[in-house]
């Protein structure tokens, strides 16, 4: 996922999606209930506008809506398939898995294309998307040891 243009400052670039992505990314906000779609609307907004936070990364929806087929694929991820436990929701139990949607999942685009799941930049928009909508819960907040750090969900 490269930028397809990026805006360059003294040393700094700022990430930036293509056509392409940005269809992708309409089309996965789409899917979110209106509430949520909107206070990650005016986080991304608050963000973009913030010069210092800009250049960290640009938040990007990497998922919305999610098939219980998914859901179990990913609940198996840490279980019988290798990799760490990222749910503890079987298909059907995830906010994910209606539409609209009741849940988002975040990730930063960074200025060399890569994704990042920083815990750091997802407090930071974490705090900008429960400004704009208390509502909104955010998956670091949950309580217990597991923390879903890309998950927002109303």
């Amino acid at each position: 996922m490269l930028p397809s243009k990026a805006v360059v400052g003294a040393t700094r670039v700022v990430p930036a999606l293509n056509e392409t992505q940005k269809r992708s990314q309409a089309a996965r906000l789409g899917q979110a209930v209106p509430t949520l779609a909107a206070a990650y609307a005016q986080a991304l907004a608050r963000w973009m506008g913030d010069p210092v936070l800009r250049l960290a990364g640009l938040p990007i929806v990497t998922e919305s809506y999610r098939s219980p087929e998914r859901q179990d694929e990913l609940y198996r991820q840490g279980r019988s398939k290798p990799g760490p436990v990222v749910t503890y929701k079987r298909g059907g139990e995830s906010k994910h898995n209606v539409l609209p949607s009741r849940a988002l999942d975040v990730a930063f685009l960074l200025a060399d294309g890569s994704v990042s799941w920083s815990g750091l930049l997802l407090s930071k928009f974490a705090r900008l998307v429960k400004a704009a909508d208390a509502r909104v819960r955010w998956g670091g907040d949950f309580p217990g040891d597991f923390k879903d750090r890309p998950h927002f969900e109303v």
